[in-house]
C-alpha cells in the first residue's frame, strides 16, 4: 500500500504525558491538545515529504527509507536520522524517542511514538 495522501487526526492517546516529557511548554501542550492535525504525505517508491499541520504550525520532512536524513523533531530540534521501512510500517529513533507509523489499511494511519514507558499514539483517517 502507499502512503501518499492527506490524513485528519482522529484520535490521539497519552498527549499530554508525552509532550510533558519532551519538554513542550504547558501553555503549547494545552493548545495544542485539542487541534485537529492534517498530515500530508507524498511518497515515490522510498522518497518521502511528510507535512503535518497543527494549527499555524508546520513541520515538514524529507527523507529517503534507508539514507541518513535531517529530520525537525515536535519540539523543533533538528537531528539527523535514518528511516526505515518495514512492510506498511516506517520507523525512526530520534534521540530517545522512537517512532512507528503504520498504514494500517488503505485510509487509516497509525502514528506512536515512544519515549521510555510513555507512549503517545495518533490514529488519522484518510481525507484524500
Amino acid at each position: 500500500m502507499a502512503f501518499s495522501g492527506r490524513y485528519q487526526l482522529e484520535s490521539q492517546e497519552g498527549f499530554v504525558e508525552f509532550m510533558k516529557a519532551v519538554g513542550l511548554p504547558d501553555d503549547l501542550i494545552e493548545k495544542g491538545k485539542d487541534i485537529k492535525s492534517t498530515s500530508e504525505i507524498e511518497q515515490n517508491a522510498d522518497h518521502f515529504r511528510v507535512t503535518v499541520t497543527t494549527g499555524a504550525k508546520v513541520l515538514t520532512n524529507t527523507f529517503t527509507v534507508g539514507q541518513e536524513a535531517d529530520i525537525e523533531t515536535l519540539t523543533g530540534e533538528r537531528v539527523k536520522a535514518v528511516v526505515t521501512k518495514e512492510g506498511n510500517k516506517l520507523k525512526v529513533v530520534l534521540n530517545r524517542i522512537t517512532s512507528i507509523t503504520e498504514l494500517v489499511d488503505g485510509n487509516t494511519l497509525v502514528n506512536t511514538l515512544t519515549l521510555g514507558g510513555l507512549v503517545y499514539k495518533r490514529i488519522s483517517k484518510r481525507v484524500a
